[in-house]
């Protein structure tokens, strides 16, 4: 449905979908352009309201799905028309969407409010003012791009804020780029920050190629027009479904931090605390539980693809609690527990147990983000 048919259909603000991408884009257009005529407070406080809009969106659709159970997809423009290929840049309002929505606002604002004063200290620690305009300018982006992830109504358009939020994570890792926690000059965060990008490219190496058997197999990769078409596929190449779901599998693990490519996010701790709380802890980090959820109707038809999602989920709840038990470091502590957590989520959607998975997404990104800002 188009933008000017939503508007005049009734009061209802699914036409406000857009705006989930657009305020966090105009905050971070603005710290760009006057942040260096701009004081701390005044950077950090447009980065936070342009955060604190995108959760007003999203309750504002979360309030118009309870009159309009079925969702709604919104059309801003054509995207692509390649022979075959039409896709369009289309936001995907439903229960799904608006819970994710709801959790990368919500929880993105209130990490946005504590870096303001975070953040000062750095900026007198480091003698640099524009790592302070640096700072905010990528926490904007990293929740634009997560909105883009999460109400995309296609799997290119999702794969587009999942690079997005991928380049985000490397940036803010390695925030510190150039010192270490003690001011010493050190390229150890640095390092740190190029280990999660790269564990992060096999992952997503594993989704590109789904993406393209997907559009192989449907010559499509519209959501709706996937679904209605897999079980004519399962049927007629259920080995495909299968390539699909397991190559799927793939950049789970990568960007959820399961077995085996868990191995980036406990050094992604080197990054300011705020951004092991919203990215590390909250959002990011979830987004390959999300991609399970959504992909629910390709899963539900592979057993076998569900078994072994669930089984990675359950192995890597087991072996990361385990280590969190031998750490000393609080925040190593606190990352081990995360990617256990992840396990149990992974291992929930595995077993087409969508909605506990799910509840148990949002209730973490609350909790473990607060033991972050706790533990600074």
């Amino acid at each position: 449905m188009l933008l000017s048919d939503i508007a005049n259909t009734g009061p209802n603000f699914f036409y406000l979908a857009p705006w989930l991408v657009f305020f966090p884009i105009i905050g971070l257009l603005t710290n760009i352009i006057f942040g260096k005529r701009m004081s701390e407070k005044a950077i950090g406080g447009v980065a936070s309201l342009a955060s604190g809009m995108t959760f007003v969106v999203a309750l504002l659709l979360v309030y118009t799905l309870r009159s309009h159970p079925e969702g709604n997809t919104i059309v801003l423009a054509d995207w692509i028309t390649i022979g075959e290929l039409n896709l369009r840049w289309a936001f995907r309002v439903d229960t799904l969407s608006t819970t994710m929505m709801m959790v990368v606002g919500g929880v993105g604002t209130l990490i946005h409010i504590y870096a303001i004063g975070y953040m000062h200290e750095d900026v007198r620690f480091k003698n640099d003012p524009g790592r302070y305009q640096r700072f905010f300018v990528f926490f904007n982006l990293f929740i634009a791009m997560m909105m883009i992830l999460v109400s995309g109504d296609n799997y290119l358009m999702l794969f587009v804020g999942w690079e997005g939020v991928g380049l985000c994570s490397f940036l803010l890792i390695g925030f510190w780029y150039d010192k270490d926690l003690l001011g010493r000059d050190s390229t150890e965060n640095a390092w740190s920050g190029k280990k999660a990008f790269v564990a992060n490219r096999v992952g997503d190496f594993g989704f590109l190629i789904a993406s393209f058997l997907m559009f192989w197999t449907f010559k499509s990769v519209q959501f709706d027009q996937v679904f209605e078409m897999a079980h004519q596929v399962a049927e007629h190449q259920p080995g495909m479904i299968l390539a699909i779901t397991l190559f799927m599998l793939l950049g789970v693990a990568g960007k959820s931090a399961q077995i085996p490519l868990f191995v980036w996010l406990p050094d992604a701790m080197a990054g300011p605390t705020p951004v092991s709380a919203l990215i590390h802890a909250a959002t990011m980090v979830t987004a390959g539980v999300y991609l399970v959820a959504r992909s629910a109707p390709l899963y539900i038809l592979e057993p076998a693809a569900q078994a072994t999602v669930a089984l990675i989920g359950a192995a890597t709840a087991l072996f990361a609690a385990t280590i969190a038990v031998g750490q000393y470091d609080i925040k190593k502590v606190l990352a081990y527990s995360t990617i256990s957590q992840l396990g149990f989520m992974v291992a929930a959607v595995g077993m087409g147990a969508f909605v506990a998975g799910m509840f148990h997404l949002v209730t973490h990104a609350f909790f473990k983000a607060l033991l972050f800002l706790s533990a600074g």
